[in-house]
């Protein structure tokens, strides 16, 4: 690995030297490290660039890695990665991606995650995005997320963007089947003239099966960022969409939860909120001795917790 890999490592990973279970360190295009332990095997893809992950039934608490990394200019690097995880399973996945800029072409992730989820398997997935470089390169990270929950099984995605990416496109698609939970939360924070777009697209397909879709997200300066969400309820069911952002300066966000419910018993709500800090939040802290730069970024912090 070189020395840009492991700065962002440890931004996007909390990478201390090492990592303690399975993991997969992808770096321009190419794997820099791999390991597998007894319960999570991780192997290559045999017709496309990417990973196989299976994990054991009824594997607990253990860990996998999979952080890719973008160090300099002219790479577009695509990967596909399917994880398999079995019936009663209980994992977490930390992901993550920093892209990188060293001249003046474009630096670019496109990471294709595929979650096939079998019976009461739970997995926590954890995910943040950055770009970093000075130089005059657009750095673009466009991650695409597939899952298919089987019964009872639930996947919380947990997912952050840093500052830093220029342009970025997430999307994400999800069938559930009975009884299984889907949960994103997710925080983006833009500034300068970075874009960034969020499209979640979700079928609740089972019986008493459940989705929450939170972002919440920062536009400062003049980014812009667009947030649509589709949750067709198609059977007993529950569906709940919540998108709040914050303005600051000029930043711009538009904001599109739709619901659509196929199901006399299809319980849906969306919620939706756009806005700038309040001035009297601002005041409140300025009184106990922060700046006003101080105050805001605080108020910004607490809010993307």
């Amino acid at each position: 690995m070189n020395d840009t890999t492991r700065q962002l490592l440890e931004i996007i990973s909390d990478f201390d030297g090492e990592f303690k279970g399975a993991y997969n360190i992808r770096e321009d295009g190419q794997c820099a490290a791999r390991e597998s332990t007894e319960n999570i095997k991780i192997e290559s893809k045999k017709d496309a660039p990417g990973l196989v992950i299976h994990i054991k039934p009824h594997t607990k608490g253990e860990k996998v890695y999979i952080p890719a990394c973008v160090t300099k200019s002219g790479i577009d690097d695509l990967v596909y990665n399917d994880f398999y995880v079995g019936e009663g399973a209980d994992v977490t996945i930390v992901a993550g991606c920093g892209v990188h800029t060293t001249g003046v072409e474009e630096a670019r992730h496109n990471g294709i995650h595929r979650f096939i989820l079998e019976k009461d398997a739970n997995v926590l997935y954890q995910e943040k995005h950055i770009g970093t470089g000075k130089q005059e390169g657009i750095r673009r990270i466009d991650p695409v997320t597939d899952v298919e929950l089987g019964e009872n099984s639930k996947l919380t995605m947990d997912t952050v963007q840093l500052s830093g990416v220029d342009y970025t496109t997430r999307t994400t698609r999800g069938v559930l089947g009975d009884g299984a939970r889907l949960i994103i939360k997710e925080r983006i924070m833009t500034d300068g003239k970075e874009q960034a777009k969020t499209d979640f697209y979700v079928e609740l397909k089972g019986e008493n099966s459940g989705v929450d879709l939170m972002s919440r997200s920062v536009a400062r300066d003049e980014s812009y960022q667009e947030y649509h969400s589709v949750i067709k309820g198609m059977n007993v069911c529950t569906g709940h969409s919540e998108c709040d952002a914050i303005l600051v300066g000029n930043g711009k966000v538009s904001a599109s939860p739709q619901l659509d419910a196929e199901h006399p018993d299809a319980a849906l709500i969306h919620e939706a909120a756009i806005g700038k800090i309040a001035g009297e939040q601002i005041l409140k802290l300025r009184t106990l001795g922060l700046t006003e730069e101080e105050a805001e970024q605080k108020i910004i912090s607490g809010f993307l917790k």
